[in-house]
């Protein structure tokens, strides 16, 4: 299938899911993601979750990495550019939710995205050479493309990957790691 129609077909998958089989599905990946090392990165990027998309809720992966002193970076969005902006979340930033759904930093220091270490990717669907479908606008493309060679990816996802994605292009940047349920 070409992303398009990966599109619609899983964000009609994620609307199906009960609020029951989001939360066992959440749990199974916190607890993939509670074992990885991140001993050898300190700023991480963490999306923050659209709930009227049914995201992840990445609250609880910020938690965890705090407790390990990592530094958690968040983006504001500008859909003129479709680019994203980095800041530092700490522990008193005021989140603001936009117009699509999206909550972002309103009191905070913006950091220079060569400084992130690592990535938490959202998506709908991804394939097995762990390219991805998101919404469509390109940000996360745009985004990793002027991180640092040495960043890494991590794509979450409620659903196992298809076998191919018709329509890749020279934009699409695949991801190191997919972790799903």
């Amino acid at each position: 299938m070409n992303k398009s129609e990966l599109r619609k077909l899983y964000k009609q998958k994620r609307r199906e899911l009960s609020e029951d089989e989001i939360m066992k599905l959440q749990e199974r990946m916190y607890a993939k993601i509670f074992k990885l090392d991140f001993s050898e990165v300190q700023n991480i990027h963490v999306f923050l979750p659209i709930e009227r998309q049914k995201e992840i809720n990445t609250y609880p992966i910020i938690a965890f990495l705090r407790s390990k002193n990592k530094n958690i970076i968040v983006s504001k969005s500008d859909f003129n550019t479709a680019t994203l902006t980095h800041f530092i979340l700490e522990k008193d930033t005021v989140l603001q939710t936009n117009e699509y759904g999206i909550p972002e930093p309103e009191n905070a220091t913006e950091i220079n995205v060569k400084d992130i270490d690592l990535v938490f990717v959202p998506l709908l669907i991804s394939d097995e050479k762990n390219y991805r479908v998101g919404y469509g606008k390109g940000f996360y493309d745009r985004f990793l493309s002027t991180c640092k060679s040495s960043v890494k990816t991590i794509g979450l996802n409620f659903f196992e990957p298809v076998a191919k994605i018709l329509d890749i292009n020279e934009f699409d940047v695949p991801l190191d790691i997919m972790i799903t349920p």
